[in-house]
């Protein structure tokens, strides 16, 4: 059995004190795979060295996150082409729109959002998205540039039945992560609805720990949680889930 966690930002702080142990005890449990995705230039290097210290379980992605659009997005976006440019990633993000914590950067974030689902044309990799407070403005931007080629992942997808319908719509697949086990997390009312080919897993950690870890410190082992939740959904075994999810994993990235 092969888990695969699509999105834990396995760099943060939050793991500076035990950050070997700790991805160490998430592969024992054959959570073997692991998706980093970026926020902004300055955790470029700690990505790089996690790759060299664990080459066979980690595959970055290289994007600038939503809340990181600040006054110098153009030149954080041009970090970004420049790394797309010289090695390779698997996929351009995470990227999006967050209006959660400040809706007057709207109009940048749109721009750079765009910007780099270009960069992911350009170079054929998928997007994965962050949504916070912002399924409306994501969809049309979505809407305004779909294509055959935009293809992805939703990550952290918790709207409703009709916005997991239409972001599937965009060849999305939608993350599920710990909110799928919070009793207001609303997502697990409707999930059997979605095909599995349609979910891939995901912690965020060091964010969104699932119960009965919730409000503490997030890390990939617990990904285990989510199987389990996922289980009860979709009435599988978790052997089954996870080969599913895995392997929808590998036809978004490619590996």
């Amino acid at each position: 059995m092969i888990i695969t966690d699509t999105h834990t930002h396995l760099y943060s702080e939050a793991f500076d004190e035990d950050r070997h142990e700790m991805i160490e005890r998430a592969i024992k449990e054959n959570i073997s795979r692991f998706f980093i995705p970026a926020i902004d230039s300055n955790y470029t290097d700690s990505m790089l060295q996690l790759e060299k210290d664990f080459p066979e379980n980690i595959f970055l992605m290289m994007g600038l996150h939503p809340t990181h659009v600040k006054e110098n997005f153009k030149q954080e976006l041009q970090h970004v082409e420049e790394m797309l440019g010289k090695r390779p990633f698997y996929a351009v993000g995470e990227i999006g729109i967050d209006l959660y914590w400040d809706k007057s950067t709207l109009g940048i974030q749109q721009e750079a959002f765009k910007y780099q689902i270009e960069l992911a044309k350009k170079y054929k990799l998928p997007i994965v998205i962050h949504c916070r407070e912002a399924f409306d403005e994501i969809f049309e931007v979505l809407e305004e540039v779909n294509h055959d080629e935009l293809f992805g992942v939703f990550h952290c997808f918790t709207g409703s039945l009709k916005q997991a319908h239409q972001a599937i719509s965009y060849n999305m697949k939608l993350g599920i992560g710990g909110v799928a086990t919070f009793k207001n997390g609303k997502i697990d009312k409707f999930l059997n609805e979605i095909d599995l080919r349609h979910i891939v897993l995901e912690t965020d950690s060091p964010y969104l720990a699932p119960v009965p870890y919730r409000g503490k410190r997030n890390e990939s082992l617990y990904i285990l949680k989510v199987l389990d939740k996922l289980s009860e959904i979709y009435g599988l075994t978790i052997e089954e889930i996870a080969n599913i999810t895995t392997n929808n994993s590998k036809e978004v990235f490619g590996i």
